[in-house]
């Protein structure tokens, strides 16, 4: 016990483990099914938080379009389950049977040829991280080796997010419009909307999480996250020593788009369905907002933050209809000037503090005084004054 006491305090890993132990046991052992849904929607958005950690905490990049890469990969599962959901018998009083409705009301014929491949689950899966990395490598591979950076690649991000939502708005008859791709209903003849399958769903998003977690803090460790840290700090320095800083950028953004993809085609499966308002630039600074809250720094507060946020919103959006906007806002205030380094800022200035004192050893109530020294010891006695002419009697010195 006491050496896995050590390793816990020795590798930092004593907030993943309570983390693991809030999300994985505490939740569903309080909340109902609706509720604990809504947490699973919650901890697909700290996927997104996490990647911002990584990116912006560690590489000092700031995206403001990381709901691009959260989008595509809810597109991507969103396309294999809606192709099950098609098929022929069900899809018998269409025109054409065998195709997504809204291709049908559309008037396309047939499937499209980059649909064929979704058909396959295996294919949908590494559609789902590998499209978002690809965009992500064309992007940053395309500013980072001209040096852009700062405040204008985070506008060049959002210009990506804007331009993404135009085009899915725009090809309604291939991506389902403004009202996206619904009605998912199975996996590989699962039905995903059952009770059982959204508690297996919960615990799966949990432990990728747990897993992108673990492998963020692996790369922080490393000698990897040492340089990200000093590219962040002193850019200019880890280029004059010879390593090529604009492919660090490019690791870190795309491994970024990698994990929010993942947070993207979890929330699909757990939600149900999505949509181009989950693309755009709004939800995108929402959820740098999520890092922001949880702690830019730390990979545990940004899944709090996430939760804190989405919690907020459900709950505003509930108690006050009318008012809930200018709440969220007014926390999201609120927590960066009190709070400015987030939760996890707090707690290390405070609760971290408290529990160091409350673990210290108690000091002794009765202090050992040293014995008193003597006044005056009998060799150093002042000899009586001699007396001066005239009777009157010297003062010792």
């Amino acid at each position: 016990m006491d050496a896995f006491k050590n390793w816990v305090a020795r590798s930092g890993m004593g907030s993943v483990l309570i983390l693991a132990l809030v999300i994985m046991v505490v939740f569903p052992l309080t909340m109902d099914i609706f509720r604990l849904n809504l947490v699973g929607k919650y901890l697909s958005y700290a996927f997104v938080a996490v990647g911002l950690v990584m990116l912006w905490g560690y590489g000092g990049i700031l995206s403001l379009g990381q709901g691009v890469f959260f989008g595509l990969g809810g597109y991507m599962m969103a396309m294999f389950l809606k192709l099950e959901a098609s098929d022929p018998i069900t899809t018998k009083i269409q025109s054409t049977p065998g195709i997504p409705d809204f291709m049908d009301w559309n008037q396309l014929t047939a499937l499209p040829l980059w649909w064929e491949p979704f058909r396959h689950l295996p294919l949908a899966l590494i559609a789902v991280v590998a499209v978002p990395m690809i965009l992500a490598f064309i992007i940053s591979f395309a500013m980072f080796k001209r040096r852009v950076g700062g405040v204008y690649f985070a506008i060049i991000t959002q210009a990506v997010a804007l331009i993404l939502t135009v085009l899915i708005v725009g090809q309604q008859g291939y991506t389902g419009g403004v009202n996206g791709i619904t009605d998912l209903r199975t996996m590989l003849g699962w039905d995903i909307r059952d009770d059982s399958a959204k508690y297996i769903l919960y615990f799966a998003n949990c432990v990728l999480l747990l897993a992108v977690i673990l492998l963020c803090r692996w790369i922080q460790m490393s000698k990897l996250g040492t340089l990200l840290l000093a590219m962040r700090d002193k850019e200019d320095r880890v280029r004059f020593s010879g390593y090529d800083v604009a492919m660090f950028k490019v690791f870190v953004f795309v491994l970024a788009a990698g994990i929010s993809a993942v947070g993207g085609a979890m929330f699909t499966l757990q939600v149900g369905f999505m949509s181009p308002s989950l693309v755009g630039i709004v939800p995108s600074i929402e959820m740098v907002i999520l890092a922001a809250v949880g702690g830019r720094m730390s990979l545990v507060g940004a899944v709090y933050g996430a939760l804190l946020v989405n919690a907020g919103k459900t709950y505003f959006s509930e108690a006050a209809p009318d008012l809930w906007l200018f709440l969220m806002a007014a926390l999201f205030i609120g927590v960066v000037l009190v709070f400015p380094n987030g939760l996890a800022g707090l707690y290390e200035s405070h609760v971290k503090p408290w529990l160091a004192r409350r673990k210290a050893p108690k000091a002794s109530t009765q202090a050992v005084e040293p014995p008193a020294a003597p006044l005056s010891s009998p060799s150093h006695k002042s000899a009586p004054s001699a007396p001066l002419p005239g009777g009157v009697q010297g003062q010792s010195a």
